[in-house]
C-alpha cells in the first residue's frame, strides 16, 4: 500500500491540535543525582504530551541544566552547593562509609554508621529548608509563581522542599517517589507489619525470624529519631514561619494525591499499600540502541564467552586505587570482554580484556545480547534496566539503599553480592565466574523476572503520566486518599477505643463484684439473724 502524505499531514495536524488543547503546566521541584536522571525521564514525557513544564534548580545544581528544550527553569541562587550536589561531599560519604564497615559488628561501627548517615542528611535538610525560605521570602518570585496558573506540582520528596512549595501555592501534588525524609515512603501512608516488612537498612527480605523482627523494630525506632530529631526540625520551623504551628510537613506529604512510586513488585517485597499509590518501577526502561562502531567492534571480539559491564552510578565513581586494583585484577581473569565506568587513576593490573570508559550506554549495553552480567552499585535505576534486559547482577553496594536493593534480587535468585571491605581478586572472580556459569540459574531467574515486569496492561512510563494527567484534569485526587493522617495517633492505633473497653469492663467487673459482696453479706447477715432468733 502506498504512502499517502495529505493523510499522514492531516493525523499529524490532529495529534498536535490534541496535545495543544490538553496541555496543562506543571511545575517540578527535583533532586539531584540519580533522582533527577528519572524525574527527567517524566518531564520529557509530560513534554511530549503538550505540557508546559517549568523545573525548579539551585544555581550550584550538578545535574539539573538551567536551559533545555522540554522545559523553563527558575535558578535559585546558592552561595553553597547542597551535599548531594557536591562529588566532594559524595566521595568524602563513600570513604568514611567504607571506614566504618571495616569495623562492622562492632557496636562502635553501628553508632559510627548511623551518625555518619544523619550529618549528610541532616546537612542537607537544612540547606534546602534554607533554599525554600528563600523562596517565599522572594516577594517577587512567588507571586510570579502564584499567577503563573500551574495545574499541579510534580516533585520528589526524599527532601520535601518541594512539598512545602506546592502547599504554599495550593497546588495538587504528585510524588515521583521511592524514600522520603524518613525513610520508605510506604511507612507515611500505608499499614507497614514490621513483622514481615523489612525497614530501610536492615537489609532483611520478608521472611525475618524472631531475632531480626525484634531487630527490624529497633532499626524502625532509629528511623523515628532521626525523622524526629534529623530530618523534622529545618522544615519544621519552615511551616511554623509561613503555615501556623498547628501544620506539619509529615501532614502535608500524606495530603498528597498521587505517590508515583517508582518500584513494582518483580522487585518490592509484597505489602499493603493504599489506592493513591501507583507502581511506575521501570519506567526508565526501553529498548536498547545500536553502539557506537568502536564500542560495537569491542564487545563483538569477545565471541562466544560475551561481555561483562561495570558502572557505579551517577554518584560514585572511584572507589580508590586500592579496590580498583582488585577489580581490576578480577576482570583480567576472566575470558570475557569487560566494559568499565572507571574515574580516576588507571589501575596497574589492567588487563588487555578490560576497556575504561568515562561514560557508558548503560541502557544499549545491557540490551546487548553479548551482555553476560551487569556488575553495579545497587541502585534503583540500574536494576531496573538490568531487569528490563534480562542481565543477571553482581552487587558491590556501597552506601544508602543499595544493601536492601541488592537483598531483595539476591532473594529473587537473579543476583549475588559481594562486600567491598572485605573482597580480594579471589573472591570477586569467584563470585563473577559463578554469576557466568551457565548452570547455575542467575540468567533464568532474571529473565523469569524480566517477563513478569514485561507483563503489564501499560507501560509504567504511560501509566505515571496517565496519573498525573488525571491529578490535573480533577484538580487532585482526595477520592484515592485516606484522611487518616489527620486523626491522632491514639485514634489512628484505637487506643482511645482499646481504654474504653477495658474502662468498661473493669466497670462491669467492679459492679459484679461489689453485687457478690453485697448479696453474700446481706445473706451472711440474714443467716445470722435467723441464728439469733432460734
Amino acid at each position: 500500500m502506498g504512502s499517502n502524505p495529505a493523510l499522514a499531514f492531516f493525523l499529524l495536524f490532529s495529534a498536535t491540535l490534541t496535545f495543544s488543547c490538553d496541555g496543562g503546566k506543571v511545575l517540578v521541584y527535583p533532586i539531584d543525582g540519580s533522582h533527577w536522571l528519572n524525574m527527567k525521564i517524566l518531564v520529557e514525557a509530560l513534554y511530549l504530551r503538550g505540557h508546559e513544564i517549568t523545573v525548579i534548580r539551585s544555581s550550584t545544581s550538578w545535574y539539573i541544566s538551567e536551559f533545555s528544550p522540554h522545559y523553563t527553569s527558575i535558578t535559585i541562587p546558592q552561595e553553597q552547593s547542597h551535599n548531594i550536589e557536591s562529588q566532594s561531599s559524595m566521595s568524602s560519604f563513600l570513604d568514611r562509609s567504607l571506614e566504618i564497615r571495616r569495623a562492622r559488628g562492632t557496636l562502635w561501627a553501628f553508632v559510627e554508621f548511623y551518625k555518619n548517615v544523619f550529618s549528610l542528611i541532616g546537612g542537607t535538610q537544612i540547606s534546602i529548608a534554607q533554599m525554600i525560605n528563600s523562596i517565599f521570602e522572594n516577594k517577587t518570585l512567588t507571586k510570579e509563581l502564584k499567577e503563573a496558573g500551574f495545574d499541579v506540582c510534580l516533585t520528589d520528596p526524599a527532601f520535601p522542599g518541594g512539598v512545602l512549595l506546592a502547599h504554599y501555592l495550593k497546588l495538587p501534588m504528585v510524588f515521583n517517589v521511592r524514600w522520603i525524609y524518613n525513610g520508605d515512603g510506604h511507612f507515611a501512608i500505608a499499614p507497614s507489619p514490621l513483622s514481615y516488612v523489612p525497614q530501610l537498612f536492615s537489609h532483611y527480605s520478608d521472611k525475618m525470624d524472631f531475632f531480626q523482627r525484634a531487630s527490624n523494630i529497633f532499626l524502625h525506632s532509629i528511623l523515628v529519631y532521626m525523622y524526629k530529631y534529623v530530618s523534622n526540625p529545618p522544615y519544621q520551623a519552615v511551616c511554623d514561619r509561613y503555615f501556623g504551628t498547628d501544620v506539619s510537613v509529615m501532614s502535608i506529604m500524606q495530603g498528597a494525591d498521587i505517590w508515583l512510586m517508582r518500584v513494582d513488585f518483580t522487585f518490592e517485597l509484597p505489602r499493603p499499600t493504599m489506592p493513591n499509590v501507583v507502581y511506575i518501577g521501570g519506567f526508565q526502561g526501553k529498548p536498547s540502541k545500536p553502539l557506537q562502531a568502536d564500542l560495537e567492534e569491542f564487545v563483538q571480539s569477545s565471541g562466544e564467552h560475551g561481555v561483562v559491564i561495570m558502572t557505579l552510578g551517577t554518584l560514585l565513581g572511584d572507589l580508590g586505587p586500592e579496590l580498583s586494583e582488585i577489580i581490576a585484577s578480577a576482570f583480567a581473569n576472566l575470558p570475557q570482554k569487560v566494559v568499565w565506568r572507571h574515574v580516576g587513576k588507571r589501575p596497574a593490573t589492567l588487563g588487555n580484556n578490560t576497556m575504561l570508559v568515562k561514560w557508558l550506554p548503560q541502557n544499549e549495553l545491557l540490551g546487548h545480547p553479548k551482555t553476560k552480567v551487569f556488575v553495579t552499585h545497587g541502585g534503583t535505576n540500574g536494576i531496573y534496566e538490568a531487569i528490563y534486559h534480562g542481565v543477571p547482577i553482581l552487587g558491590i553496594p556501597l552506601i544508602f539503599d543499595q544493601f536492601d536493593n541488592m537483598v531483595r534480587m539476591k532473594a529473587h535468585g537473579a543476583a549475588e553480592m559481594v562486600e567491598a571491605t572485605t573482597m580480594d581478586v579471589e573472591s570477586l572472580t569467584n563470585a563473577l565466574k559463578n554469576i557466568l556459569n551457565p548452570e547455575k540459574p542467575y540468567k533464568q531467574n532474571m529473565l523469569k523476572l524480566s517477563q513478569l515486569h514485561h507483563d503489564k496492561p501499560i507501560k509504567p512510563i504511560d501509566d505515571a503520566v496517565f496519573w498525573t494527567e488525571y491529578v490535573m484534569r480533577h484538580k487532585g485526587a482526595a477520592h484515592l486518599r485516606t484522611e487518616s493522617y489527620k486523626m491522632p495517633w491514639y485514634a489512628y492505633h484505637n487506643l482511645d477505643v482499646m481504654a474504653f473497653f477495658v474502662a468498661c469492663g473493669l466497670l462491669i467487673t467492679t459492679l459484679i463484684w461489689g453485687s457478690f459482696r453485697c448479696l453474700i453479706g446481706f445473706l451472711v447477715k440474714t443467716k445470722k439473724s435467723k441464728s439469733k432468733k432460734e
